[in-house]
């Protein structure tokens, strides 16, 4: 493993996108428990990639640019969708401690179609992850252990976003103009993830 694919990653990672979005607006809407679960689900989301790519998804999307289009189109779809809904949302980022917490596998279902519908990830494993990846027998176990240490590396960044989000949401509850504020800037966020999803070509 090269120092260049754990700061790629990072990179890669750390740089703010859907799933970090979710992340910090579920750290300041439920705390810890929630931003921990969503971090967790956007992780899991990362293996339908990773299961495309092994099983040569991947050489056919490179061959044939349709099926990246339409998953490119799914995804800006999905993002003007999350963008409108908390737009319009007067709760998306409550701190009402009387609601009843959102259940873990709704949390994880919802994290995971994020990251799944999120074509950056797919370039990663398509086009970024085989250029440290031999041609050799071996090439499977490397590829396994290159995502694992990707999959990793996003739990743990995901994981600082959401801690460090529910950190400071008490020094929201008195706030709610404020809070709107910042529901509004994840608005338009994930509009501006969506514009540069349609801006990416393959």
């Amino acid at each position: 493993m090269s120092l260049a694919f754990l700061v790629t990653s990072l990179i890669i990672i750390a740089t703010p996108g859907t799933g970090a979005i979710l992340t910090i607006a579920a750290g300041i809407r439920g705390g810890k428990r929630l931003s921990l679960v969503t971090a967790f689900g956007c992780t899991l989301g990362i293996v339908p990639h990773l299961v495309a790519a092994i099983s040569g998804t991947a050489a056919l999307l490179r061959m044939g640019g349709v099926a990246f289009e339409v998953l490119r189109w799914v995804g800006i779809a999905y993002l003007l969708y999350m963008a409108i809904s908390t737009w319009r949302s007067s709760g998306a980022l409550a701190l009402d401690s009387a609601a009843p917490p959102r259940s873990a596998p709704r949390t994880i279902g919802n994290a995971i179609l994020a990251n799944l519908l999120n074509p950056k990830l797919t370039l990663f494993f398509f086009a970024f992850l085989p250029q440290f990846v031999s041609t050799d027998a071996a090439s499977l176990p490397q590829m396994l252990r290159l995502s694992g240490v990707f999959m990793a590396l996003t739990l743990l960044v995901f994981a600082v976003y959401g801690l460090a989000a529910s950190f400071f949401r008490t020094h929201l509850v008195e706030r709610p103009a404020l809070t709107r504020r910042i529901q509004k800037g994840f608005a338009v966020g994930y509009v501006g993830i969506g514009v540069g999803l349609a801006t990416t070509h393959h």
